[in-house]
């Protein structure tokens, strides 16, 4: 029943945006969301669960601050929740989501996040630190543009 609220809540529009400058923060229910400029990154609050219907929130977000522009998630799995890896599959239809990073120092957090990868056809990475989540989402991004310049040019 929880998660039905929960999930009612978040498709009823309960997303605050603050504008923080270089920044986009949005306090979803069960979710803090920072929107970056080539990136955002997600944490999930204890207990939740993650089902393809929560891939529209994720759409409607990247659809408001990456139009025609790349972007990559990355989750900061802080606390403990649930993903049903299914929820994958409509993740890699979003066009402009290049790439996910999961970030946690928990073994059976990473091997849940090695897991979730195999339902996700596009670039999926596994690191114990948000520094170096970002680092990596930097070299995809570089590359993204690299080969954006290449096709414009060719």
């Amino acid at each position: 029943m929880l998660i039905c609220i929960l999930i009612f809540s978040i498709f009823s529009s309960i997303i605050k945006a603050i504008n923080m400058g270089m920044f986009y923060s949005y306090d979803l229910v069960g979710a803090k969301v920072f929107v970056f400029d080539e990136f955002m990154v997600n944490q999930i609050e204890e207990g939740v669960v993650i089902t393809p219907k929560d891939n529209e929130i994720l759409r409607q977000i990247i659809d408001k601050h990456f139009t025609n522009k790349p972007v990559i998630y990355i989750s900061n799995r802080h606390f403990s929740y649930s993903v049903d890896p299914l929820t994958y599959l409509g993740t890699s239809k979003i066009h402009n989501l290049l790439a996910i990073a999961i970030v946690s120092d928990k073994p059976i957090a990473r091997d849940n996040a090695l897991f979730e990868s195999n339902f996700y056809d596009k670039p999926f990475e596994v690191f114990e630190t948000l520094s170096l989540a970002m680092e990596w989402v930097h070299k995809i991004i570089l590359h993204e543009y690299k080969e954006v310049k290449q096709l414009k040019q060719g």
